[in-house]
């Protein structure tokens, strides 16, 4: 048996050198249909996730009695549409009485 070390790596300045990959569009489109034929393929997520920005950024806490608050969660869930709806309906029809 030789002294030297069969699993070690000479790391002389001269032995190991970085070699820069083809990044061709010809190389790559070729890797990437070799890829998929074995059954590899782009998990990267292609969009943005997550969900997207609501324009209704503005938050209204508006504190009223039991019964006012269960009259407009029922008008809500009657006509299908969110509360808020409700308060900017509402909010549109003081403005117009009031010359706002």
């Amino acid at each position: 048996m030789s002294d030297k070390n069969p699993f070690g790596i000479s790391i002389t300045p001269g032995k190991l050198r970085a070699k820069p990959k083809d990044t061709s569009p010809k190389t790559v489109a070729k890797t990437d249909a070799a890829a998929e034929k074995h059954g590899f393929t782009d998990r990267s997520p292609k969009k943005r996730r997550g969900r997207k920005p609501s324009p209704r950024t503005g938050q209204v806490h508006a504190k009223v009695m039991p019964d006012v608050a269960r009259e407009i969660g029922d008008e809500a869930r009657a006509r299908g549409v969110q509360q808020g709806v409700l308060i900017e309906e509402a909010w549109a029809l003081y403005k117009a009485e009031n010359d706002l």
